[in-house]
């Protein structure tokens, strides 16, 4: 049989891949689902609220029950159930019903992130080396093959519920290869809650999500405002900026471990924190769409490890276990991730969105000040 070929770290790369694909195959189809449900651009901002709200408030509750239950164990749950909301979003008939379906979305899509990260920290520690950054690399490459796929089923006309179906055989063809030769211990203390208030280190790597977290989520919504708006390119080159940071943050992630296994996670760190400040006063500094799209770019290589680093050490903490600490330093980064895009429009509707972008690269510096206080692997 197949999966008797496997190694735990391919199984968990398929599990990986399935999660990106699934959540990637949702985002491509928003347009859709707003044509569908008739939203305006506010009311379609209020359901989209819902993903984020699920995947926060869960964080607690999903790192006690994988500590309860094992990794292995409640990837599977995760795997099988993303798939099926993600089937049953074109069935709903009212909005709020899609709003709690998509908050079920999001609470099942964290709970396939801290349960195969989860797995990825136990499958690291049986090697002498990082590889948690190639791991997120094949999320990215997921990402990248849901977008495409996605943009060819609109070309030909294909319904949300089919695209739907379709993802949900791939995921569950990965899920039933990889699952057999995931590993079942996952070791770490036991701890008898899902949220624990976070030590210095725990914290200190919280901090460090935040802000990578701050500044992933300012280039998800605002590089595409800040070509149009700033640069104001053509409408063709809109996304650029956007391509320009997916592009570089997914092939950093596939570089990752090499420079971590090389450098140490310490000064990978702290590069990424300069290259984040750099990339994006750069774009502010010199706002053409050749400075803007290379500084872009350099967001994208900061950030592209900074969370496998941090992810990878929290799981190795030796007060809780794995997926608490996961959740833990989770819901710090997730924070940073959830209100970093709103205080760049404040900020922008104030002043402007150069001044927004400049205190969103600060913040990026904080990457680096943090991975000075925390103590880390090499």
């Amino acid at each position: 049989m197949f999966f008797l070929r496997l190694t735990p770290r391919i199984s968990v790369s398929l599990l990986f891949f399935a999660a990106g694909l699934t959540f990637a195959s949702w985002a491509s189809r928003i347009p859709d689902v707003q044509q569908l449900y008739q939203l305006g651009n506010g009311a379609l901002g209020a359901v989209l609220f819902a993903l984020p709200a699920g995947s926060l408030i869960s964080l607690p509750l999903w790192g006690w029950m994988i500590a309860k239950n094992g990794s292995k164990k409640m990837s599977a749950v995760g795997l099988l159930l993303y798939p099926v909301l993600l089937c049953i979003i074109p069935l709903m008939t009212t909005t709020w019903q899609l709003w709690l379906l998509l908050f079920l979305f999001g609470m099942t899509g964290n709970l396939c992130n801290i349960a195969i990260n989860t797995q990825a920290v136990g499958v690291e520690k049986s090697y002498d080396r990082s590889i948690m950054a190639t791991f997120h690399a094949i999320w990215s490459l997921a990402g990248f093959t849901g977008a495409f796929l996605g943009n060819l089923l609109i070309s030909w006309n294909v319904s949300l519920l089919l695209h739907f179906g379709i993802i949900a055989i791939t995921t569950y063809a990965l899920l039933l290869s990889g699952l057999p030769r995931l590993i079942k211990g996952d070791g770490g203390a036991v701890t008898s809650s899902g949220w624990v208030l976070p030590g210095k280190e725990l914290m200190l790597l919280g901090c460090i999500a935040f802000c990578c977290m701050a500044c992933e989520g300012t280039m998800f919504d605002w590089s595409g405002v800040y070509f149009q708006h700033v640069l104001r390119v053509p409408k063709s080159q809109v996304a650029l900026g956007y391509a320009a940071f997916m592009s570089t943050m997914a092939g950093g992630r596939f570089l990752g471990d090499w420079f971590i296994n090389r450098l140490g996670n310490r000064m990978v760190l702290r590069v990424s924190g300069l290259l984040i400040t750099s990339g994006l006063l750069l774009s502010v500094l010199f706002p053409a769409l050749v400075t803007a799209t290379i500084g872009f770019m350099l967001v994208g290589l900061g950030v592209s490890s900074v969370i496998p680093v941090v992810y990878s050490n929290a799981g190795k903490s030796a007060d809780l276990s794995p997926s608490v600490a996961l959740a833990t330093v989770s819901s710090i980064g997730f924070i940073g991730f959830l209100i970093g895009p709103p205080i760049i429009g404040f900020i922008a509707e104030m002043f402007s969105l150069r001044w927004s972008f400049t205190l969103i690269a600060l913040l990026g510096l904080g990457t680096t000040f943090f991975s000075g206080l925390v103590k880390l692997e090499k």
